[in-house]
């Protein structure tokens, strides 16, 4: 009896320092793209351990059109889009900026991609990333425009993890956020805009299924009120 708790223990270890290994940051499923823009499929890999590890990321499924292109870069080095496969060196505690560039290309798609990333010579230990993207003409159409700010409407909707929200400030000395409030107007969430940002990216995963608003405010006034649905 002793034996065999010993060798689940032993296991339950392995298992846990495998999936410690690395991770995943700021992973997203769904994207959203108009014709004929570049998209960025985030594949950021952390090394959790104390030394330098090769990581194997694989691209093991992906429908793209004719007219769309694939390909990965790391940081501003992108691959050749016939690279489907490639190892990198990772520092301890390091993260990486590697992401899986696509070409929208000009017609409605609605495209699918696997990856998978692993300790190099170890694809037993992979870790699976489904991603989804829908290229429409119509999509990422600004909302509210003005002459300090610029943004676009809320992606996925609905949500069920993550909402992003588009957004360009022109004026420098412009404060801007959005506040997720519930249909009683209780406040959920809040973020700021940071100028030398374009994105943010709601967390609505602790909330219950339902409808929610998000208001956009420029210098403490509200100016926009929109809707987002959750669901699980």
């Amino acid at each position: 009896m002793k034996g065999w708790l010993y060798v689940l223990v032993i296991l339950c270890m392995t298992i846990t320092g495998q999936a410690q290994n690395f991770e995943l940051v700021d992973r997203q499923e769904n994207y959203l793209a108009g014709f004929n823009q570049l998209v960025k499929i985030q594949l950021k890999i952390k090394n959790n351990t104390d030394k330098a590890q090769f990581y194997t990321v694989r691209k093991s499924r992906s429908d793209l059109g004719e007219s769309q292109k694939g390909y990965f870069c790391l940081d501003s080095k992108c691959l050749e889009s016939s690279i489907t496969e490639f190892s990198k060196r990772v520092e301890a505690g390091e993260t990486i900026n590697l992401n899986f560039t696509v070409e929208s290309g000009m017609q409605q798609a609605s495209n699918n991609f696997k990856f998978e990333i692993f300790p190099k010579g170890s694809p037993s230990e992979a870790v699976e990333h489904l991603v989804s993207l829908s290229v429409d003409e119509r999509a990422l159409k600004s909302i509210y425009q003005s002459r300090e700010i610029t943004i676009n409407d809320v992606y996925p909707n609905p949500a069920q993890d993550l909402a992003v929200i588009d957004y360009k400030i022109h004026n420098e000395s412009l404060k801007a956020k959005i506040i997720v409030h519930n249909i009683l107007g209780r406040s959920m969430s809040e973020y700021e805009l940071p100028i030398d940002d374009t994105r943010i990216k709601m967390v609505v995963d602790d909330f219950a299924p339902g409808v929610y608003f998000y208001t956009l405010y420029v210098n403490n006034t509200g100016v926009l009120t929109r809707k987002i649905m959750v669901r699980k």
